[in-house]
């Protein structure tokens, strides 16, 4: 269970959205959350990977590891 505070606006975007569609409010509260939370977890891991690179390999040691 979770309980947000949307400003008026947002609230009324909400609301007009979920009546013109005839969906509910919480079904448009859990896609938006669900969008941003991937993109929230890419931008998580990308920094992560950032913080902590892995080694760089040559094309020629990329070649002879796979016996190109």
């Amino acid at each position: 269970m979770l309980a947000i505070r949307l400003d008026p606006e947002i609230e009324g975007r909400l609301e007009r959205l979920a009546k013109l569609t005839g969906r509910t409010k919480t079904f448009y509260a859990r896609e938006a959350i669900l969008e941003h939370l991937e993109d929230l977890e890419d931008v998580y891991l990308a920094k992560q990977r950032l913080e902590r690179p892995g080694r760089t390999y040559s094309a020629d040691e990329v070649k002879d590891e796979l016996g190109l």
